[in-house]
C-alpha cells in the first residue's frame, strides 16, 4: 500500500482518487474548494485541510491541478509538510516552460519528480483507462508504475528526466489533435444544419466509413442533443489551446487549427458556457 497525496480533485482528480482507492492505496485528498474533496471521504479518502496536511506522511505527491503556475503554488503551500525522498507525481496539463520550474522545486526540497500528465477525460479516467505519458527516474518508476497501473491502462516513460518535460510535450502534442477534431466536428454539424438538413445525417453517412471513429459519435451525439455535461470543459480546452500555442511558437511551427480552436471557445466562454463540455464549441458556429 502507498500513501498518496492528491492534490486536486476536480472531474480527473477524483476519479484517479477513488480508483487508487480501489486498489488498496491510501488517499489524502485536497481541493481549494474543499466541498469537491469532501465526497472522496465516502469512498476511504482523508480530506485535509491544506495542502502541507495532505501531504504529510505521503510517500508520493499527485498534482492533478488546472495549470503551471497553480501547481507551484499549491506546492509552496505544501512545503511545511514536504520531506526528502518523496515522489512528486504533475500529472496535470502545464506548459512546457513550467515542467523545469517546478522539477526545479522538487529538487530544492529534496523531491524525486517525475512529469507524467493523462491522455483521456473523465470517463477514461473514471474506468482506469487513462493513458500515461510519463518521464521521470528509474527510482521514481518502480514506486509509480502500481499507482499509474491502477489509474491508467497503459503508461509510456519516455524520458529519465521529468525536468526534460518529455510527458508534456506529447501530451500537448496528442491534446491538440483531440481538440482540432472536436472543432472539425463541430462545424461539420453545425455545416449540416445550416444547410437546411438534419445533422444526424451526417452521422450516418460517416457512419462505418474511414473517417468514423468512436470520438466522433460521442462528440456528435451530445451536439445533436444539446448534452454538454462536462467531461474536458471548455475553459480547461480553451487554456490549452494557449499552451500548444506558446510551445508550438518556440518550436517555430504554425499550429492554426489549433489557435481557431481557442478563438472558438473563447466565443463560447463569452456565450456563457465556459464550465460545459468542449464539444459546446458547437454553439461558436452559429451567430449570435
Amino acid at each position: 500500500m502507498t500513501a498518496v497525496a492528491m492534490l486536486g480533485t476536480g472531474i480527473m482528480g477524483a476519479a484517479m482518487a477513488r480508483n487508487l482507492l480501489k486498489g488498496g492505496h491510501r488517499v489524502a485528498a485536497w481541493n481549494r474548494t474543499r466541498s469537491r474533496a469532501e465526497p472522496l471521504a465516502a469512498d476511504g479518502a482523508a480530506v485535509a485541510d491544506s495542502p502541507a496536511e495532505a501531504v504529510t506522511g505521503a510517500d508520493v505527491i499527485i498534482t492533478m491541478l488546472n495549470d503551471g503556475e497553480t501547481a507551484l503554488s499549491v506546492m509552496a503551500q505544501a512545503s511545511p509538510g514536504l520531506r526528502d525522498g518523496q515522489v512528486w507525481a504533475q500529472m496535470g496539463t502545464v506548459g512546457v516552460a513550467d515542467v523545469p520550474r517546478l522539477a526545479g522545486f522538487a529538487a530544492e526540497h529534496g523531491l524525486t519528480f517525475a512529469d507524467a500528465p493523462v491522455q483521456g477525460t473523465k470517463q477514461p479516467a473514471e474506468q482506469g483507462k487513462l493513458v500515461v505519458l510519463a518521464a521521470g527516474p528509474e527510482s521514481a518508476r518502480t514506486v509509480l508504475d502500481p499507482l499509474f497501473g491502477v489509474v491508467g491502462s497503459r503508461t509510456h516513460w519516455l524520458d529519465d528526466d521529468g525536468a526534460s518535460g518529455a510527458g508534456t510535450r506529447l501530451k500537448l502534442a496528442a491534446v491538440s489533435y483531440a481538440i482540432s477534431l472536436t472543432s472539425v466536428i463541430a462545424e461539420s454539424v453545425a455545416l449540416t444544419e445550416g444547410l437546411g438538413l438534419d445533422p444526424a445525417l451526417l452521422g450516418e453517412v460517416l457512419s462505418g466509413g474511414p473517417l468514423d471513429n468512436a470520438y466522433l459519435q460521442v462528440k456528435m451525439k451530445a451536439m445533436l442533443a444539446d448534452d454538454f455535461e462536462p467531461s474536458f470543459a471548455v475553459r480547461n480546452a480553451e487554456k490549452n489551446t494557449r499552451l500548444i500555442h506558446e510551445a508550438a511558437e518556440a518550436a517555430g511551427i504554425r499550429v492554426d487549427v489549433n489557435d481557431a480552436s481557442g478563438e472558438r471557445f473563447r466565443r463560447v466562454i463569452e456565450q456563457g458556457h465556459g464550465d460545459e463540455d468542449m464539444a459546446a464549441t458547437y454553439r461558436a458556429s452559429f451567430r449570435a
